[in-house]
């Protein structure tokens, strides 16, 4: 299957609610490999990359994120696929 890359902004309550750890356990049980870390804006910032399946159901999961956060909304940009082993919280 075709691999695929993209790069998630997330927008709404999502820093101090888990969302980061959350993320992490999402992407390791799609089979996503990345990372996830927090912006100095508020927001959480997602790169993602696995096969185009896994990263799809994977962005779904996003625009809802853990179930005491709330995600306004989320940009998705397609980027180039570097090769990530696992996925880690930064």
């Amino acid at each position: 299957m075709a691999e695929k890359s993209v790069n998630i902004t997330v927008f709404g309550k999502v820093q101090g609610v888990g969302f980061r750890y959350h993320t992490r356990k999402a992407a390791q049980r799609f089979g996503v490999n990345g990372f996830v870390k927090n912006q100095v804006n508020g927001t959480v910032y997602v790169e993602a990359e696995g096969d185009e399946l896994a990263v799809e159901l994977f962005c779904e999961w996003c625009k809802k994120g853990p179930d005491w956060a709330r995600v306004d909304r989320i940009n998705i940009c397609d980027a180039g696929v570097k090769r990530y082993l696992g996925f880690e919280i930064r």
